[in-house]
C-alpha cells in the first residue's frame, strides 16, 4: 500500500497533465487486466442458477443450456453446480463413505457394489473385510487349526466355541450358535440393535453407546462403545465401524474398529484399537428333525487387544463365556416378542435393513481364496499356564503387591482373595 502511494505522489508532481494521465494510464493498466481476468473466470465457473438469473429469471430452454455448455467446454472452464466428486476429495477419510455417488436411483435394499478400487476408497468398512469374513466362514483363510472349547445346549439354543492363537495378536475365537424359532432377519437387526441392548440389558457390558455417523446408501455405520470391564481394570473405549452384505439369503455382519480423530484419547476409558467381531446369520434346519429351515445360525469370530496379558484374558473368556451367551437367548426373545407387539423399529434396528446384496458367484470372481481348508481340531486344548504356577510365586507376587497399594486392610483382603481364587482356579483346571 505505501508503494502505491509514494507512485500516486511522484505521478502528481509531474510538470504536464498529459504526463500525469500517461502514468496513471500505466499504473492501472494491471488492475484492469486482473478484473477482466476475474471477469472471464467467475462467468466461466458461474453456477447454472445464476445463468438463469442474468436471463432475466427467465428457464434456459434445452437448446440454449446445451449451447452454454458447449461454449463452457470449449473454454475448458466448465464448472456447473459443484460436484460431490470435488466434495469427496476434500473431505476426512472417515466422512467420505457418507456422500453418496452421484446418479445413483438404486433402492437402499439393493446397492451395487461398483468397482473394488472405488469401495474401499469411501467406505469405512471394505470390499476386503468382507472378503476376509467370506473366507473364515468358508475356512479358507489359511489361519492355524481352530481348538474346540466347549459344547453346551439349552433347550432352544446349542452352542459351540473354538480358539486359535496366532505368532503374533491376540487369540481368536470362533462360536456356532443355533437359535429354534428364529428368523435370520430378526437376529440381525437384534445383534444391531444398541438401543435395544441397553434397554433390555441383554449385554450388561454396554454402559454407553452412540451413532456417530451413518451411510443411508450401504448401510456403513460408525459407532461409539464404552463397555464394563471388572473391578480390576478400567473401562474400555471403542470406535467401531460395521456393515452388512446380503449372500444368497445370508447376513455378513462385520464390525471392527477404526480410527476416529474426532473423539480424543483418555486415560480413562481406555482406548481398544485393534478389536474384530464379526459374524455370518443364516436359516438352517431346525434341531426338531422335522427338515424345516426355521432355526438361525450365527457363526462368530472374535478378537481384541484389551490391554490384559493374552493368557489372562483366555483364561477370563474360558471362565465367562458361557455365561454370556445364556444371556444372549432370553434377550432374543424378548425382542421377538416387541416385533410382534408392533414397536418402533430403532434406528439401528432400520440401518440393519440397508444390506449389499451380491452373490457367491462374484465374490469368488473378486479373488482367489486359499484351497486349503483350516482343521477344527476337535481334541481338548492344552492346559492354560494358571496350572503351571507355583504357588510360592503367586504368594510373593501378592505380598509384594499387598504391601506396595497402600489402600488399606480390605484392598490386602480383596487382593489376597483374588490370589487364592486364582490358584484353585489353576488346580482344578
Amino acid at each position: 500500500m505505501a508503494l502505491i502511494l509514494n507512485a500516486l505522489m511522484e505521478i502528481m508532481r509531474m510538470p504536464t497533465i498529459g504526463g500525469v494521465l500517461l502514468e496513471l494510464a500505466f499504473l492501472a493498466t494491471p488492475l484492469w487486466v486482473a478484473v477482466f481476468v476475474g471477469l472471464v473466470v467467475g462467468w466461466a465457473w458461474r453456477p447454472r442458477w445464476a445463468a438463469g438469473l442474468v436471463g432475466g429469471g427467465k428457464g434456459s430452454s434445452d437448446d440454449e443450456m446445451n449451447v452454454n455448455e458447449s461454449k463452457d467446454a470449449f473454454y475448458g472452464l466448465h464448472l456447473a453446480v459443484p460436484r460431490l466428486d470435488w466434495l469427496r476429495a476434500q473431505l476426512p477419510r472417515y466422512v467420505t463413505y457418507l456422500i453418496p455417488e452421484q446418479g445413483s436411483e438404486k433402492k437402499k435394499s439393493d446397492v451395487d457394489l461398483g468397482s473394488p478400487s472405488q469401495e474401499n476408497k469411501n467406505l469405512a468398512v471394505t470390499l476386503e473385510d468382507f472378503q476376509n469374513l467370506f473366507a473364515l466362514v468358508e475356512t479358507t483363510d489359511g489361519g492355524p487349526a481352530w481348538i474346540h472349547m466347549m459344547d453346551k445346549s439349552l433347550p432352544s439354543l446349542s452352542y459351540q466355541a473354538w480358539r486359535r492363537d496366532l505368532e503374533k495378536g491376540p487369540p481368536q475365537y470362533r462360536s456356532r450358535t443355533v437359535f429354534d424359532d428364529a428368523k435370520p432377519e430378526t437376529v440381525r437387526d437384534f445383534f444391531w440393535d444398541d438401543e435395544f441392548r441397553m434397554k433390555n440389558k441383554w449385554d450388561d457390558m454396554l454402559l454407553y453407546h452412540e451413532t456417530l455417523e451413518e451411510c443411508p446408501v450401504t448401510g456403513t455405520m460408525l459407532v461409539h462403545w464404552i463397555r464394563k470391564f471388572p473391578f480390576f481394570c478400567s473401562d474400555r473405549e471403542y470406535t467401531i465401524g460395521r456393515r452388512i452384505w446380503e449372500v444368497d439369503g445370508a447376513y455378513y455382519c462385520v464390525t471392527k474398529g477404526v480410527p476416529y480423530s474426532s473423539i480424543p484419547r483418555r486415560k480413562k476409558p481406555r482406548r481398544v484399537d485393534l478389536y474384530y467381531s464379526s459374524w455370518c446369520i443364516r436359516a438352517v434346519e431346525s434341531r426338531r428333525g422335522d427338515g424345516q429351515m426355521t432355526a438361525c445360525e450365527v457363526l462368530l469370530f472374535h478378537y481384541e487387544d484389551m490391554g490384559i496379558p493374552w493368557e489372562i484374558a483366555k483364561l477370563g473368556v474360558r471362565q465367562g463365556m458361557w455365561g454370556c451367551v445364556k444371556k444372549i437367548e432370553p434377550g432374543l426373545r424378548a425382542y421377538q416378542a416387541s416385533r410382534k407387539s408392533g414397536e418402533p423399529l430403532s434406528s439401528c434396528s432400520m440401518m440393519a435393513q440397508i444390506n449389499t446384496k451380491v452373490t457367491s458367484s462374484y465374490l469368488k470372481s473378486l479373488g482367489d481364496y486359499n484351497d486349503q481348508c483350516d482343521d477344527i481340531v476337535e481334541a481338548a486344548e492344552k492346559k492354560p499356564w494358571g496350572s503351571n504356577i507355583p504357588k510360592f510365586v503367586l504368594i510373593g507376587g501378592a505380598l509384594a503387591l499387598a504391601c506396595t497399594v497402600d489402600r488399606g486392610l480390605i484392598t490386602k483382603a480383596i487382593i489376597f482373595g483374588a490370589v487364592r481364587r486364582f490358584a484353585k482356579i489353576g488346580r482344578r483346571l
